[in-house]
C-alpha cells in the first residue's frame, strides 16, 4: 500500500485530485488509517485514476463519470457527449460567421 502522497507521484495525480475524488466517491482510498487518518491506495488503483482522468480529459463531468464506473451504458454517454461538442462547434461557427459580417459592415 501506498500513502497519498506516494500514489499522487505514480499515478501523476495532485494529492487535491485525489481527496477531490474521494469526496466525489469516484476514488476511495483502499485504507484510511483511523489514528492518523493517513489515506493509503493500492497499486490496482492505478488503473481506476488513469480510466478517471481520460474520462475527464475527454470533457465528461464527475457525474456521468460516476455513472460509467457504477456500470452505466459508456457508448450512450460518449454518444450525449458527441452531440454536446457537435452542438458547441455549430454555434461556434455561427459566432464566427456573426463577427466575420460585422467587420465587413464596420468597413463599408
Amino acid at each position: 500500500m501506498y500513502k497519498i502522497g506516494e500514489f499522487s507521484k505514480m499515478s501523476k495525480t495532485t494529492i487535491k485530485t485525489l481527496r477531490y475524488y474521494e469526496k466525489e466517491g469516484l476514488l476511495k482510498p483502499a485504507f484510511i488509517d483511523q489514528n492518523t487518518s493517513y489515506r493509503y491506495y493500492e497499486s490496482s488503483q492505478l488503473l481506476d485514476v488513469s480510466k478517471i482522468v481520460s474520462l475527464r480529459q475527454a470533457g465528461l463531468s464527475i457525474k456521468d463519470i460516476k455513472k460509467i464506473l457504477n456500470g452505466y451504458d459508456f457508448i450512450k454517454i460518449l454518444n450525449n457527449r458527441k452531440l454536446e461538442i457537435e452542438k458547441n462547434l455549430i454555434n461556434y461557427n455561427i459566432l464566427q460567421q456573426y463577427a466575420f459580417i460585422i467587420k465587413v459592415l464596420m468597413i463599408i
